[in-house]
């Protein structure tokens, strides 16, 4: 599985932008704000429906403008898929795939598979809960299609309930309908909890081993499951809470508020490990991810790195590098010095600069 190519029109800084893509080692470099994160934004959107930044689609479309279009090829099993995505400003986002508009965004599941690694993932363990509950639901959406369904049907019913309760408090109207939507959180939410506690079991049978080869054979890791309530009590506890929910306009009881834990040699990292250990774990729990994926579809997702070598130091950068060599990577950095200190060797290297972007000769990297 590759991306072929992109085409971006009104994107961002892009007006317009089409590029061939490597399906080996693709490098973006230029210096900040210039456009190369907007790139596999695009990508990511384009095969995921979602911003890894979380905006919202008007904050994607240039400023001027009412739409902006993203259009991807890729060749899986030897087919080409076209994707083209439309981003409106005051409607939903348009999306078709080889020409055929699609209504849900489940009906992208198995066209391309990617993960994408950020800075900001090196601050996943030492970061709040949300951010470990993003990351288990976008592992996890890569894997099923069902749990992709069931997060979106569940985090509809929350949202529904929880201006129910605030409309209920205000106004004491409505109040026999509750039980019709505590009814469907306890459907959805029971399946995503199960899902989460046997995705954090494969988890760990993969990311032991990587954890090892990362830190020398020095630490074991070990991610447990904090459910906030479990399959068997979250009917009652739901009913249990309910007075509370009602004071406070919230739903406190469900898979909303999970989070895990992070053990290293039996410590709790996300309180005493120190930086060095935190962004070694989350380096695992990404490779781990690479391969979890793998496994499942049986062949190789796309990879997209934004400008995170120079969050590593020297061992982890090279570990790195050596695991995604049989991967479609695209890599954005500043500046092409790591690449050429330890002879990597690139497929296609692009140089963005103000929203345009030159394709390079390698030149030995």
């Amino acid at each position: 599985m590759y991306i072929k190519s992109l085409e971006l029109k009104n994107y961002r800084n892009y007006e317009s932008l089409c590029i061939n893509i490597s399906p080996g080692t693709n490098i973006l470099y230029g210096d900040n704000a210039q456009g190369k994160t907007n790139i596999l934004e695009a990508l990511y959107l384009a095969g995921t429906t979602k911003s890894h930044r979380g905006s919202k689609d008007r904050e994607i479309i240039q400023f001027d403008r009412e739409e902006a279009h993203i259009r991807m090829m890729v060749e899986r099993n030897g087919s080409t898929h076209k994707i083209d995505m439309h981003l409106k400003k005051n409607k939903s986002k348009g999306i078709a795939i080889d020409g055929v508009p699609i209504r849900k965004a489940s009906e992208l599941f198995g066209i391309v598979n990617i993960v994408f690694f950020s800075p900001e993932d090196l601050n996943i363990i030492k970061n709040g809960p949300a951010e470990r509950r993003r990351f288990l639901d976008s592992e996890i959406c890569q894997l099923s299609r069902l749990y992709m369904i069931e997060l979106a049907n569940y985090n509809k019913v929350v949202a529904q309930r929880n201006k129910l309760l605030k409309e209920i408090s205000f106004s004491g109207r409505m109040a026999d309908t509750l039980e019709i939507w505590d009814e469907q959180m306890v459907r959805y939410g029971t399946s995503i909890i199960f899902e989460r506690k046997k995705f954090i079991s494969r988890l760990n049978d993969i990311l032991y081993e990587i954890h090892q080869n990362l830190t020398g054979g020095k630490e074991q890791i070990l991610i447990t499951y904090e459910p906030n309530v479990s399959e068997k009590a979250f009917s009652e506890e739901l009913k249990a809470g309910r007075e509370r929910d009602l004071r406070f306009g919230q739903s406190y009881t469900g898979p909303h508020r999970d989070d895990f834990c992070v053990r290293v040699n039996d410590i709790d990292i996300r309180k005493y490990g120190s930086q060095g250990q935190q962004r070694t774990a989350a380096l695992s729990l990404k490779l781990a991810e690479i391969r979890l994926v793998e496994e499942e579809i049986h062949d190789t997702p796309v990879l997209l790195l934004d400008d995170v070598l120079s969050e590593l130091d020297g061992s982890r950068q090279n570990y790195l590098l050596q695991s995604i060599h049989s991967i479609q990577t695209l890599i954005t950095c500043t500046g092409l010095d790591e690449f050429v200190e330890n002879h990597f060797e690139a497929n296609s290297v692009f140089q963005v600069v103000e929203g345009s972007v030159f394709h390079k000769e390698t030149g030995g990297i």
